[in-house]
């Protein structure tokens, strides 16, 4: 029997982890190289394929984290990922924006399923802080080789590359998690007989955690465009990339600093750094600003969502907090994409600095209030 703190059973986490939450760190080729660069689709019809997979993926989280006690992990995040790879194998054959906009939603939900029961079995881990900083880890390891070599693919294959490295990721994880999935030690007493309903504070952290990766989402998928626009050229492949490379230092830290800082004061500082990121991004325009923000902004996200897990873990310990983690970031990150294309369309980038930072400080206040 595979255990949670077993080194395998960490692995498979790892690997399941990264299938999951690959939209996160492929938002800006996702939408900016490959839907509207390549397949010609308008900022907000891309967008809106995106927020189509990402409300798929909250729809699944938000049914499943209730009923995560209730039924097999390893089950559900094996046929889960097998069900996202063959809806991405589906996107290569198709170039038809309705047919694409069903098979996002597909692979949405069962991504997103998945990932739920992932997120569920890290929660009820020994120190869920420690074992997602390290599956966060693994993440930020992931995107320098994805965002790296995204960017060469996709331009070579008209964009279907994009679709056959998720394709391929769902399938690594499907075959990691039917094989090694593993299990978490039993409820006890009465949470284990009915769990109780989740208090106030874990609620105003969620919410929180949503507008976070709401204003992320809102920034981070116009990234590239915004440097294609202003004529930065190969430069934004070389942020994109550098932007791996840092946030590499974001998990390890937050790892590290565990019993160093307070959870309510990173969380509370958290929203604020990545309004001021945004700004900075939007509407001071050089190329240094530009570098500046983008290759911190994610890690900011990074560092504060670890704070923010943990937290949630030890203020619902059945696990169900953490296991709508999937609902919690991709609410906010679902809303994102599309809202961004409106906003550009309709107004210009200056849009998103303005919303990103009245989100932000709702954020800010909230995670105060969570700690009161």
């Amino acid at each position: 029997m595979t255990t949670v703190d077993s080194f395998k059973g960490r692995l498979v986490l790892l690997l399941a982890h990264i299938a999951g939450m690959i939209d996160m760190v492929a938002l800006p080729v996702w939408v900016g190289a490959a839907l509207i660069g390549q397949y010609q689709f308008s900022p907000q019809q891309a967008g809106g394929m995106v927020t189509l997979y990402l409300l798929g993926a909250v729809v699944a989280s938000v049914f499943f984290a209730s009923r995560f006690t209730r039924f097999s992990a390893r089950l559900f995040s094996s046929v889960g990922y097998a069900i996202a790879f063959l809806a991405f194998l589906g996107l290569t054959q198709t170039r038809d924006f309705g047919m694409m906009a069903v098979l996002h939603a597909v692979a949405g939900l069962a991504a997103g399923t998945a990932l739920s029961f992932t997120h569920g079995t890290i929660g009820r881990s020994p120190n869920p802080h420690r074992l997602f900083a390290i599956v966060g880890l693994g993440l930020c390891v992931s995107a320098i080789f994805f965002l790296g070599g995204s960017q060469e693919v996709i331009p070579k294959t008209a964009g279907t590359g994009l679709f056959v490295m998720f394709g391929a990721i769902m399938a690594l994880a499907s075959i990691a998690c039917a094989f090694g999935f593993p299990q978490t030690a039993a409820l006890k007493g009465a949470e284990a007989e009915k769990p109780q309903p989740l208090s106030k504070a874990t609620w105003l952290v969620i919410v929180g955690v949503i507008l976070m990766a709401l204003n992320q989402a809102l920034v981070f998928s116009f990234v590239e465009r915004i440097g294609a626009d202003r004529g930065y050229g190969d430069k934004v492949t070389v942020v994109l990339i550098a932007l791996g490379f840092v946030n590499l230092l974001s998990p390890i830290l937050a790892g590290l600093l565990q019993g160093r800082l307070s959870a309510s004061s990173v969380t509370v500082a958290g929203p604020l750094l990545q309004a001021f990121l945004s700004c900075l991004l939007i509407f001071v325009g050089t190329f240094t600003s530009y570098a500046l923000a983008t290759t911190f902004f994610i890690a900011v996200m990074i560092f504060t969502h670890t704070f923010a897990f943990g937290l949630l873990a030890r203020l619902d310990p059945s696990g169900r907090a953490v296991a709508a983690t999937a609902a919690t970031l991709m609410i906010g990150a679902a809303i994102g994409p599309v809202l961004g294309g409106v906003l550009v369309q309709q107004v210009g980038y200056s849009a998103l600095a303005v919303v990103v930072l009245v989100a932000g400080v709702i954020a800010s206040t909230l995670f105060a209030r969570a700690s009161k």
